[in-house]
C-alpha cells in the first residue's frame, strides 16, 4: 500500500528548504533593525523649540525640556498643548522610521507576504 501526502523521503523540497531558511535570515534581520530602531532618539520642538521632547524607537519618553519663557501660571493649558504637541510629533517620527525600516525588509510587499 502506498503511502498517502508528504514528501518523498521525508524531507522537504529544496525550494521549500530554502525559502524557510531566506524566512528565517529575513526574520533575525528584522530583529536587529528593531534592536537598532530601538536605541534611537527621536527629538520634536513644538512653540518654535519652547518646548522639546525626545522619545526612543521604543517609544518612551526619555526628556522634556521646556523653556522658562514658555512656563506661564496663568496659561498652563498652553504648556500643556505645547508638550502634547512635541510628544505626538516625536512619537510620530518613531512610526515613520519603523514603517520606513518595515517596508526596507519586506521589499515593498506592504508589511506581509503575498500568501
Amino acid at each position: 500500500m502506498a503511502k498517502r501526502g508528504g514528501f518523498p523521503g521525508g524531507g522537504m523540497p529544496g525550494n521549500m528548504n530554502n525559502l524557510m531558511k531566506q524566512a528565517q535570515r529575513m526574520q533575525r534581520q528584522m530583529e536587529e533593525n528593531q534592536k537598532e530602531l530601538e536605541t534611537k532618539e527621536f527629538v520634536a520642538k513644538a512653540g518654535g523649540g519652547a518646548v522639546e521632547v525626545t522619545v526612543t524607537g521604543k517609544k518612551e519618553i526619555t526628556k522634556v525640556k521646556l523653556s522658562a519663557e514658555v512656563v506661564d501660571p496663568d496659561d498652563i493649558e498652553m504648556l500643556e498643548d505645547l508638550v502634547m504637541a512635541a510628544a505626538n510629533e516625536a512619537l510620530r517620527m518613531a512610526d515613520e522610521a519603523n514603517a520606513e525600516m518595515m517596508s526596507k525588509m519586506t521589499g515593498g510587499l506592504g508589511g506581509g507576504f503575498p500568501f
